[in-house]
Parts: structure tokens; C-alpha cells; sequence
């Protein structure tokens, strides 16, 4: 820990007010370009004539290229730096996203999905790793939990402007509303991935904001822990117990995840709301909800180490809330306040779960490792949709469907509960290197 406490609080204020709202900003910009087809769909799909079915595997292809390309991407930003490969990646994705105006079969949706994935490869992990070339294992459950508020944040800003552009914009120019959606939200990460090859730095002493004194007082907790951490063979890696373990559960945070992004614009609309620009606002409302809550819970588990029953416990209240979401699926108000508390369950759990892998793994391993649990857990992005329209469409009754994420997050909060605890509270204290990485 830092002698100095509170200059040494300042300095990191510092920081973080240089790097979390531009990266906020940046994140936000990539969930909104993974999110928006739920609102095309309230459109897009009448109109090109795709099923439930279709919609559900085009939402989820996306996450096949995510899968493929995410730890060679992240491999790569470790060894150019990540100022240069994050412009790459904003670049290309916000061009592709803009491309999708041009969708008129399911197989060029399905091809369009697809690239945008391997375009976005990288993105999250690159960021968690990233950030810990700044800041300490024991800021990092705030940190964390401050820059995934933007995936709230885009929620709260992404409803209501995907609703007035559906409202808005249809037949302007000969163009449908779902096409203006791709067009207009497509260009901002092609402006900001310009703008990061300015603002970014690869590293603390690379940084011509800090002075050399600031550099050096950010810099020493940084390279002890850097030593401390085990840095493992990627051949190693995929050998690891806790690295799997860790994936899994991701992978059940997920499947709540996308499965409510995806589907939360359609159950406010089946709950009885026609208007698209009232569905954008309404589905506001329980992102807006999750950015307290999820403050809270990281600031929380910095304090006390109880990692480990805050995502078990988070998870729970997602599971209950989605529950809840069925069984008063004709009320729309009780549904949707149903919907909220799973959305701050949900999202309450995300930088909790993320201080565990940075405090553990250091040096390539923790770019290959990140990467590694962020790809394997992200493919219930493909699974959640594809599984949910499949349910839907076979059952003909849309709780089917959330019943199966309201079982995945039953799952993950079983299996984190099942990890060792030692190794969440040495997590907690930056402490990797004395953690037993071994399967046992």
C-alpha cells in the first residue's frame, strides 16, 4: 500500500479523471454498437421478413468473431501498445456498424455480424489490461466498477436515442429508420479512434500530463505487484484450473447480460408499449438504476474483500429479478421494475468478477488470460440470443427463454461460491503471486 495515503488518493483521482470518462465514453460507443440491433429489430426484421430464429443467430454471430480473434488481438495490443491498436479497433468496427444499413438477407446479416465481431476482438480485455498499467489491485474493484458503468451509462443514453431514431428518421432520404440506426451510431467510434491515437498513453512514463515525481509514485506499486504476479506460458494458461473456473462464470454473468440487452426493447413492447421512442426511455430506466448500484458494490468489495459473496449474491438478484419479470410479464410497470433489479444484479456482479483475473495473472499471461476468460465467457453473447429466439420460437411463449438466464446465473453464483476463498481475498490485497494457480 501507498505511504502517503492521501496525496497518493489525488494523484490517482488524477488519473482517473484523464482515462475513465474517455474510456467510458469508448465503451459505452462499443456496447451501444452490440445492443442497437435489439431496437433495429422492432423494425428490421418486419421488414426483411426474419424470424425470431434469424434475428436470435445474427445477434449472436457477432460473438464467434469476438471468440476467434480475442486473444490474438489482445496478444497484439500487449506487444504495439494500446493507443494505436484501440484506434484500430474503434475505427474498424464503427465502419462496419455503418455498413449494416446495407443488410437485405439473412446471410449478409449474418456475414456483417460476423466481421463486426473480429473487429471489436480485443476491445474490453484491452482495456481491463490496460488499466492495469495505471492503478493497483486494491483501487481496481472502483476503478472497475467506474469504467464499466458505461455499459449502464449506454443504456440510459442508447434507449432513448435508438427510440427517437426509429421514430424520427424512418423514410428520410429513401432510408428506413433501422438503417439511420446503424448509419448515425456507427460513426462516432470511427471519430473517437481518431481522437485516442491524440489522447492515449501506451504507459505511466510515456504520460507528458504527469510530472516525473508522479510518474515515479504511480509507477512503484505497479512494478511490485507486476513482480508478485505469475506470468505464465500461454501453453500453461490453457491448462489452468481457476482461469477456466473464472471463464465459466463469466460466461453465466453473460448469458444475463445479452440475453437481457437483446431481448429488454422486445418484453417492454410485448408488456404492452407501442411507441419505439417510449420503449427507448423505458428501457432507460433500469440502466440507470445499475449505475449506483454497481458504484456501490465495487467501492464495497475495495473495502471489505467479500469479492466472492458480492458476485454470488449479485447473480442471485439478477436470477430474482428476471423471475420476477415472468411472472408479472402483463404489468408492464412491475415487470419493468422486475427488470431493473436483474439489470443491477447483472451488472453489480461485472467489476467485482474483473478484479480477480488482473490481481492474479501479470506480463503476457494477463493479456493471453484476460483475453482468454473475456472470449470464452462472451460466447454466451452468441448462445443467450440464439438459445432465447430458439425458446421462443419453439415454445411460443417468451418466459422459455428467460428462464434459461435466470438458470445460468444460478449456475455462476454456484460455482463462484465453490472457488477458493483465499484466493479472492489475496485478489483483494494485490497478492498474486502467493495464490495457488493450480487445479485443484
Amino acid at each position: 500500500m501507498e505511504n502517503n495515503h492521501l496525496p497518493m488518493d489525488a494523484l490517482y483521482r488524477k488519473v482517473s479523471l484523464r482515462l475513465l470518462p474517455f474510456l467510458g465514453f469508448c465503451y459505452i460507443l462499443a456496447y451501444l454498437d452490440r445492443i442497437n440491433i435489439g431496437f433495429a429489430k422492432l423494425q428490421m426484421s418486419a421488414e426483411l421478413g426474419f424470424s425470431e430464429a434469424v434475428y436470435g443467430l445474427g445477434a449472436g454471430v457477432f460473438f464467434i468473431g469476438y471468440f476467434i480473434f480475442e486473444v490474438p488481438s489482445n496478444l497484439i495490443l500487449y506487444r504495439m501498445g494500446a493507443k494505436v491498436w484501440i484506434a484500430r479497433i474503434m475505427i474498424t468496427w464503427g465502419l462496419i456498424s455503418m455498413a449494416m444499413f446495407s443488410v437485405r438477407s439473412p446471410e449478409t446479416f449474418y456475414f456483417l455480424r460476423f466481421l463486426l465481431g473480429v473487429a471489436e476482438a480485443g476491445f474490453f480485455p484491452g482495456i481491463i489490461l490496460y488499466l492495469t498499467y495505471w492503478f493497483p489491485a486494491e483501487r481496481r474493484g472502483r476503478i472497475n466498477a467506474g469504467f464499466m458503468t458505461a455499459v449502464a451509462l449506454a443504456g440510459i443514453i442508447g434507449g432513448p436515442v435508438s427510440g427517437w431514431i426509429l421514430g424520427y428518421f424512418d423514410g428520410r432520404m429513401g432510408l428506413a429508420a433501422w438503417q439511420w440506426l446503424f448509419l448515425l451510431e456507427g460513426l462516432p467510434p470511427v471519430l473517437a479512434g481518431l481522437f485516442t491515437l491524440w489522447w492515449l498513453d501506451d504507459r505511466i512514463a510515456d504520460a507528458r500530463w504527469l510530472s516525473q515525481e508522479e510518474k515515479a509514485l504511480l509507477s512503484s506499486p505497479i512494478e511490485r505487484e507486476c513482480r508478485s504476479k505469475a506470468s505464465l506460458k500461454l501453453r500453461d494458461l490453457v491448462r489452468n484450473g481457476p482461469v477456466w473456473r473464472l471463464s465459466l462464470v463469466y460466461f453465466c454473468l453473460v448469458m444475463g447480460l445479452y440475453g437481457l440487452g437483446f431481448w429488454l426493447p422486445t418484453i417492454i413492447r410485448d408488456s404492452g408499449v407501442a411507441d419505439p421512442l417510449l420503449i427507448g426511455m423505458l428501457s432507460a430506466i433500469p440502466y440507470a438504476l445499475a449505475v449506483p448500484a454497481m458504484l456501490l458494490t465495487g467501492a464495497w468489495g475495495d473495502r471489505s474483500g467479500v469479492r466472492r459473496k458480492i458476485l454470488a449474491g449479485t447473480s442471485l438478484v439478477g436470477a430474482v429479478g428476471l423471475t420476477l419479470s415472468i411472472l408479472f410479464d402483463q404489468n408492464s410497470w412491475i415487470s419493468l421494475m422486475a427488470l431493473s433489479l436483474a439489470t443491477m444484479g447483472i451488472m453489480s456482479a461485472l467489476p467485482a468478477f474483473w478484479s480477480l483475473p488482473t490481481a492474479i495473472l501479470g506480463g503476457s499471461a494477463a493479456a493471453a488470460g484476460i483475453a482468454m476468460i473475456n472470449s470464452l465467457g462472451n460466447l454466451a453473447g452468441f448462445l443467450s440470443p440464439v438459445a432465447v429466439g430458439w425458446l421462443k420460437e419453439m415454445s411460443g411463449q417468451p418466459e422459455a427463454g428467460m428462464l434459461l438466464l435466470v438458470l445460468a446465473l444460478l449456475a455462476g453464483a454456484w460455482i463462484i461460491l465453490g472457488i477458493s476463498p483465499s484466493m479472492v481475498e489475496r485478489a483483494q490485497t494485490g497478492h498474486g503471486g502467493d495464490m495457488d494457480l493450480s487445479d485443484r
